[in-house]
């Protein structure tokens, strides 16, 4: 079929063309080298004098040629923003030089798609720290999460950037792995519902959203970092693949990142039948696979199923990988030997080279008229360094309105027995080793914990109020006097009689525990710093039973990356307020729980823990997963999944049913009444789990197949309308298909997976019915005002 078009321009140069036809020919036109040179990323770093990128020195990596590299091509540039501080304006003029480079080298004109880390707020100096994924998932409010994507990828674009590597959809399985702070929850459906909404706001501000980490990563054994998986074929379909499939199919994804692990040997970098059966085949995935940094290496160096470079990039590229990040390594020589010497099929190049350049096509990079400049800097004067340093501010007032929001209702206030919200105590004895850093609301994958401690020497670049200061700021007229008791981590307790002393000189004590994120054993959280078990780091379970045993009321607060077992505070503190490293306006955010000024409506995502050593231990466990007479360890969790209390009283009433039977292709109808029954205002969550008592095999007690936050003033009602296909309650039978099968089911309406309200008996009829990846998803609920009769 021929094609008309102006004979002056290249097929693949006319966007008036689809990107599918654009990308065939231009594969037609390259040579073997120059395809390759497509389908690997060169780590590099912005220059802080607006100069074209460097080379990124990795350990794990040899120095990479530029000038070697670029004549041919090159697919992608790895963290220009992330990997040293650099003024956002500066790098992305630095950012732009280097593109016209790359373009300017290669005889097609092609630059390269530059991605960065989005997992908390775009991973750059001066940028908006957010607050953590598992903060997110204690929202419950995905519209509220897609607002901030937005922002953060319209700030991506700004300056130039095309892809950003997030969200994680890794559901917890142990909480002792080090990577909780960057999950959103322990369940299925809520990471694929707060995932998708990230996704979705990414997305629409013109970035390429990265799915992470397919899959199974975070059912490592015994919790620890890149550790073999060894979950079943049905824990990996019920669990661990939901939110992926949920955000394939709705989200508009176009990118994949595979995972670290082996599964039952296999690991995901080579595994045909996860990256192309399941992923495209069956899911239709169109967009691109990208490997985690050094994932294909790692066949080779850490797997062992690979003998050699080209071996490993021979395997990524037939199990369906199309990108190497973060350097070229396997993808470069050694493929190129490969191919040329009849080892790996040249065919399985053009298929990942497809899929990068129609990617391409569709981001405008191999348009006529791309113009490396970015938005951020259209109207600067590119020669005037000094006026572009700070012209570029991506930390904006209206960013941290939604970060202030998202970090308010993350805030789950776990326990109260009336202290809160604080009167204006007279005295405050502020202690704890959170009380008084900037960086305790910050996780792993913040620019200033992740980067910015290699650069002692150079500013946060944002505002990171300690807790110190915004209860300085909310308790206008209180004393506040403070001191830390201990660090973190520490097994120095010659602190504790200071704090002992101003405990009992105070009329409330507020206990600042919780982590310090870092990588890799540098902190207590985040990548590569995994738990023994999940007591408090250091000594500040004994802290806080030394502060107990003043007698003054104590008031817990955390600034964590996970949970963790509370030991006496659970029944004798006077209250205890859970943040999940809440960003730079978290501290804000917690003194206004203390206060009364904010309302805390935050739910659990991950379930707290009542001792520290039952991991590995979710809400999601089969009826031998709980409490039994024949074992001595109790795994039932201090607080459960989805609890959260607030400064008023609810009342659940007038459940009704619409037809307490349906078929197994049909749908459940059922109401509530939920009543604010206090004198202010608040926000109940109504979360719905399903609870299967006879299957053809063993289900979780119960598992969450819906929720909805219903805002209430005082002594308002309103109705709860929900419609539940009977498709939420398929499972993967023994055959190996997700079947629904016939029986009673009892939906649960629930303030937690703890606390049952309501329950609705339904009974299923039928034949047994198989479904598959085009079966609904969700429960819809709908809101209305309550009349009273």
């Amino acid at each position: 079929m021929s094609v008309e078009t102006d004979s002056a321009t290249p097929l693949w140069s006319d966007p008036s063309l689809d990107a599918e036809t654009r990308a065939d020919a231009l594969i037609a036109a390259m040579t073997l080298q120059e395809k390759i040179a497509q389908l690997y990323g060169v780590w590099v770093g912005a220059s802080n004098e607006g100069g074209e990128v460097a080379p990124h020195q990795h350990d794990m990596e040899e120095p990479v040629d530029l000038d070697v590299l670029l004549p041919h091509g090159l697919g992608q540039l790895t963290r220009p923003f992330g990997t040293a501080p650099v003024d956002p304006a500066l790098g992305a003029l630095s950012l732009l030089r280097t593109q016209r480079r790359i373009a300017e080298a290669n005889r097609f004109g092609i630059p390269a798609l530059a991605h960065e880390e989005c997992l908390a707020g775009f991973a750059t100096w001066g940028a908006t720290a957010y607050p953590v994924p598992v903060s997110w998932g204690a929202t419950f409010n995905p519209a509220l999460v897609r607002r901030m994507a937005e922002a953060i990828g319209r700030d991506m674009r700004s300056v130039g950037v095309h892809q950003g590597l997030a969200p994680v959809l890794d559901v917890v399985r142990d909480a002792r792995w080090g990577r909780v702070e960057e999950t959103i929850g322990e369940d299925p459906y809520l990471v694929g519902t707060v995932a998708t909404a990230y996704i979705q706001g990414l997305e629409s501000a013109g970035i390429v959203a990265t799915l992470k980490h397919f899959v199974g990563y975070s059912a490592s054994r015994a919790g620890r970092n890149l550790a073999p998986v060894s979950m079943g074929a049905r824990e990996r379909a019920d669990v661990m693949l939901p939110p992926f499939e949920m955000a394939v199919r709705e989200s508009g994804v176009r990118s994949v990142m595979a995972s670290y692990t082996d599964t039952d040997g296999v690991p995901s970098h080579a595994d045909e039948q996860l990256l192309t059966g399941l992923l495209r085949d069956t899911w239709g995935f169109a967009g691109t696979v990208v490997a985690d940094y050094f994932g294909i290496a790692f066949l080779k160096a850490l797997h062992g199923v690979s003998g050699n470079w080209a071996e490993a990039a021979g395997a990524a590229l037939a199990a369906g990988v199309d990108v190497e990040l973060p350097n070229v390594k396997a993808f470069g020589q050694p493929l190129l030997e490969a191919v040329t010497s009849g080892q790996v099929p040249e065919a399985l190049v053009d298929r990942a080279l497809r899929r990068v350049l129609i990617q391409k096509a569709e981001l405008g990079l191999l348009d006529p008229d791309w113009n490396p400049v970015p938005e951020a800097l259209a109207d600067a004067d590119l020669t005037d360094l000094e006026a572009l340093r700070g012209s570029v501010d991506l930390d904006t007032a209206a960013n941290r309105a939604i970060a202030r929001e998202i970090a308010e209702q993350a805030v789950v206030l776990l326990r109260n027995d009336g202290t809160l919200p604080l009167a204006s105590p007279a005295r405050i004895a502020l202690i704890g080793p959170t009380a008084d850093t900037p960086n305790s609301v910050l996780g792993c994958y913040s620019f200033p914990a992740h980067v910015g401690v290699h650069h002692p020497e150079v500013p946060a670049g944002i505002e990171l109020p300690t807790l110190r200061e915004s209860l300085l700021a909310e308790f206008p007229g209180s004393e506040i006097v403070t001191a830390p008791g201990a660090s973190v981590d520490s097994t120095d307790t010659s602190g504790f009689a200071v704090a002992a002393e101003l405990a009992r000189g105070a009329d409330v004590v507020v206990l600042a525990l919780g982590d310090r994120a870092g990588l890799f054993g540098r902190g207590t959280s985040g990548e590569g710093c995994d738990a023994e078990s999940l007591v408090l780091p250091g000594v500040q379970q004994q802290l806080l039973d030394t502060l107990l045993d003043t007698g003054t009321p104590v008031v817990v607060t955390l600034l964590a990356g996970r949970p963790y077992a509370l030991g006496r505070a659970v029944e004798e503190s006077a209250a205890i307020v859970q943040s999940f490293f809440p960003g730079e306006e978290g501290t804000a955010a917690v003194a206004g729980v203390l206060s009364g000024r904010v309302t805390p409506s935050g739910r659990l995502p991950v379930s707290i823990p009542s001792r520290p050593g039952v991991q590995p231990s979710t809400y999601l466990a089969a009826p031998l997963g709980q409490i039994s007479d024949v074992s001595n360890t109790d795994p039932t969790p201090a607080f459960g999944f989805g609890h959260g209390l607030t400064y008023t009283t609810f009342e659940w009433s007038d459940l009704t049913v619409d037809d307490a039977q349906a078929t197994t292709d049909a749908e459940v109808r059922l109401a509530l009444t939920v009543r604010n029954t206090g004198d202010r205002e608040a926000t109940e969550v109504v979360q719905l789990y399903l609870h299967d008592p006879v299957a053809s095999v063993v289900q979780p007690v119960q598992r969450l197949i819906g929720y909805v936050r219903v805002p209430l003033a005082a002594g308002e009602a309103s109705r709860v309308h929900v419609t539940v296909p009977a498709d939420l309650a398929s499972f993967t039978g023994r055959g190996g298909r997700r079947i629904v099968e016939p029986g009673e089911l009892e939906l649960r309406l629930s303030a937690s997976s703890a606390e049952t309200r309501l329950t609705a008996r339904v009974t299923l009829t039928g034949p047994v019915r198989q479904v598959d990846h085009t079966r609904r998803l969700h429960a819809t609920f709908s809101v209305s005002p309550h009349q009273d009769r």
